[in-house]
């Protein structure tokens, strides 16, 4: 998929400290372009992963030598933590207890440390020891491929499927927008459920990526409670959102089947057999509200399609696999490339 420009880079260094954010500024631009993720690790040098490898951040570029790299101390990390919670831990509690804060333009940081336990229960975290910055981009065009071969199909329920770094939140991002522009098409009432803010990347109100101009965007709400919301407010055609996969969300979802409104989602699966294999997945697939799943290939190919598959034939498949005793899915069953 063709990058846009490395302005989503430059967004994604927000909260990064004073200290190293000129040198990851200076970067040459195809080294921004491709950038999947920045890493952060104290006492460790700075990298960079492009969907394939990681390099190490130096003076005068980047180096496949960890040694070569500039090493991020206690200091950077610290600073770099409060810029990110905007100097409110406090607010951000939530989140970060769920090891991630998104900040504006929807880039999610992963946040690594020591967990604080009370009965059991991750309440915080403490001793910050890394920081995962995934830089988000705006696509356009980057649907244009699932569009093109699932048609008409899209209003009858798509489960996108893909390993971390696949592109699923990008292609969920323009399947929004082009579905709500119109412009192939009339356009079509969506509403997206952003709980973790990396869809819209909305910030104060406004959001900062393009979901299209018949686009509601539910901007935090848990994706349970958003999806309900959104049924008995915003009367949608389509409900689109990213990573679903818990009870609570699968019984959001049977709602969703019985007031006639479709729905588009992400689920973190690298195969059909994966897919299946994941009790919560197979519930989501078993509630009727997708006619196709489409799987996408690798992180090192974002965006390209691995096969499509009609979930019917998934389930009965693995319905006669099971009667049968043999075993699930000796290579792409069923795939469409």
């Amino acid at each position: 998929m063709k990058q846009n420009s490395t302005s989503a880079f430059h967004t994604a260094l927000q909260p990064v400290s004073r200290r190293l954010k000129p040198v990851l500024e200076d970067l040459p631009e195809h080294i921004k372009e491709s950038a999947q993720e920045i890493r952060l690790r104290v006492n460790r040098p700075i990298s960079i992963f492009n969907g394939v490898q990681s390099f190490f951040v130096t003076g005068n570029g980047i180096s496949r030598i960890p040694q070569e790299g500039i090493t991020v101390f206690r200091e950077d990390m610290d600073e770099t933590f409060q810029n990110l919670c905007s100097h409110s831990v406090y607010t951000h509690q939530n989140e970060i207890k769920n090891g991630f804060i998104t900040i504006r333009g929807g880039h999610r940081v992963g946040i690594c440390g020591t967990a604080v336990l009370e009965q059991g229960e991750i309440t915080g975290l403490r001793d910050i020891s890394s920081f995962n910055i995934r830089v988000a981009r705006q696509v356009e065009g980057a649907a244009d491929d699932i569009l093109t071969k699932v048609g008409d199909e899209i209003l009858r329920g798509i489960l996108l499927a893909g390993a971390p770094s696949t592109g699923k939140t990008t292609i969920l991002r323009d399947i929004a927008r082009q579905l709500s522009c119109g412009d192939e098409v009339p356009p079509r009432k969506i509403v997206v459920i952003d709980e973790r803010g990396e869809l819209a990347g909305t910030y104060q109100g406004d959001a900062q990526n393009d979901l299209g101009c018949c686009c509601d965007v539910l901007d935090g709400y848990p994706k349970s409670q958003g999806i309900l919301q959104a049924i008995r407010s915003l009367s949608p055609e389509i409900i689109l959102c990213d990573e679903l996969g818990g009870e609570k969300e699968t019984a959001a979802v049977e709602e969703v089947v019985n007031a006639g409104v479709s729905i588009i989602v992400s689920v973190h699966a690298s195969s059909a057999g994966d897919l299946l294999r994941r009790r919560q997945v197979r519930r989501l697939l078993e509630t009727g509200a997708f006619r196709t799943v489409v799987l996408l290939d690798s992180a090192a190919q974002p965006g390209k399609i691995k096969g499509i598959y009609k979930v019917g034939e998934l389930l009965g498949q693995i319905n006669r696999d099971s009667g049968s005793g043999s075993s699930l899915y000796s290579g792409g069953l069923y795939g469409i490339a």
